[in-house]
């Protein structure tokens, strides 16, 4: 599918981040057709555009999602349900199709050297790992590394940059990976948690219906020819038995190697990207030089600052109960946690558990999940005078302030989804490290 040869009337459903940078790029090459942006947002809310060479529709408020048999291709946001009526209804007419940024990305790219990475969990911090693994091992070749996909850079942004014989690495999450039309050539699985079971995120409000059909999202990045090898946490070695993929399956555990990453489950994404560095031949020397200087990405394990002995760690990327309790079995020290937010179905009953054993006092941040994890800690006699609730971030860092000692630890890790009295997890994130600093 090349974009000048679209010369057919285009929905980009949802203006996000990828449809953004499709627009832009529909722009830069006049293509020749009739575009129309459809959100649920009025347009005052919408990111705002400058197009110089062509003009857009728009569909929004309540018709949002009604007639889209009146495109001939769809462009879907990773937030926008496939199973949705108006996509459904559109693609029983036979008259349109349904595509999106990542799989025209993938129709144009002219390299073949493309690792995607998914998982529930450390997606974001082993395609970074394999990314300045590769930065350093083609140094001197003149090969250049791209990175981008759920991480927060859209692969159409640096599209017209990539050449041949370059890589490109993505982070790709299932809502990316479910309707995807090719593979990455070497793919990568980290792990597998229940997430996104339920609609969490009122700006994007795509779910998967059950664990079997998120799993199957994920294996998407295997199951097209252009796969050659799938590298994959051994924990997932009965789930992939019975599938029909089409590469060469390699199965990773921890890694030994000496690491600046915080968390022990890190050992797991290093692992990985190992595997990565050994299938492309890359010598040992240079993948172990830079898997030590590497650090825990931003809002992922980050530690923020240490103030009169106490530690502040960052991990508002934790949104599920198994990857908060890693973090908490991570730490030896006593651990001030402040955990909650909205809930996305998950069972917060083992997490209780870890809580319990590793969380010396509980700060709930508001929501519906806060509440279910209230209720398993109640079941299981956690003490009342070890919990608290708090309003916002700033309440919840003074009241763990309060509760420190020297040498403990100071966590953001909520198990939770961000949205309600935050934007997304990055906010979330940076005003934890904001009240954290502040002395």
């Amino acid at each position: 599918m090349k974009i000048e040869e679209q010369k057919t009337k285009i929905a980009l459903l949802g203006l996000g981040m990828d449809n953004l940078a499709l627009l832009e790029l529909l722009d830069e090459n006049r293509a020749p057709a009739d575009i129309t942006i459809c959100d649920f947002r009025s347009q005052e809310k919408l990111p705002k555009i400058k197009l110089r060479n062509l003009k857009v529709n728009y569909r929004l408020g309540a018709e949002f999602n009604k007639n889209l048999d009146d495109f001939s291709l769809l462009f879907r946001a990773p937030g926008w349900p496939i199973n949705c009526p108006g996509i459904q209804a559109a693609l029983k007419t036979g008259k349109t199709k349904l595509s999106s940024p990542l799989n025209l990305f993938l129709d144009l790219v002219p390299t073949k050297n493309i690792i995607g990475v998914t998982g529930t969990k450390g997606k974001g911090t082993t395609a970074t790992l394999i990314y300045k693994i590769l930065q350093a091992a083609n140094q001197k070749t003149g090969r250049r590394v791209f990175l981008g996909g759920n991480i927060g850079i859209t692969p159409l942004g640096f599209l017209k940059k990539v050449r041949p014989e370059d890589y490109v690495v993505l982070e790709l999450s299932s809502f990316q990976l479910e309707d995807l039309n090719y593979s990455p050539k070497i793919a990568v699985i980290t792990n597998l948690f229940k997430e996104h079971l339920a609609p969490a995120d009122p700006n994007n409000p795509n779910f998967h219906a059950s664990l079997p059909k998120y799993w199957q999202a994920k294996l998407n990045i295997a199951k097209h020819p252009e796969n050659k090898y799938l590298i994959l946490n051994e924990s997932l070695k009965s789930q992939t038995k019975n599938e029909k993929l089409a590469g060469k399956l390699i199965y990773f555990k921890n890694s030994d190697l000496d690491s600046g990453l915080v968390g022990d489950y890190n050992k797991q994404n290093i692992a990985a990207a190992v595997e990565v560095a050994k299938t492309l031949k890359i010598n040992a020397e240079i993948y172990k030089k830079t898997i030590a200087k590497f650090k825990n990405l931003e809002h992922r394990l980050e530690l923020v600052t240490k103030i009169k002995g106490v530690k502040y760690f960052d991990n508002s990327f934790s949104t599920t109960p198994e990857s908060t309790a890693l973090d908490l079995l991570s730490f030896k020290e006593p651990v001030i946690q402040i955990a909650g937010g909205a809930d996305k179905g998950a069972d917060f009953k083992p997490l209780a558990k870890i809580i319990k054993q590793k969380t010396d006092f509980l700060i709930l941040l508001p929501g519906k999940g806060s509440e279910r994890i209230k209720t398993e800690l109640k079941k299981i006699n956690f003490p009342d005078d070890k919990l608290a609730l708090a309003e916002d971030m700033k309440e919840a860092v003074n009241l763990a302030r309060q509760q420190a000692s020297p040498d403990s630890v100071v966590l953001l890790s909520t198990a939770c989804a961000s949205f309600g009295i935050f934007k997304n997890y990055k906010e979330r994130g940076d005003l934890f490290q904001k009240y954290a600093k502040q002395k």
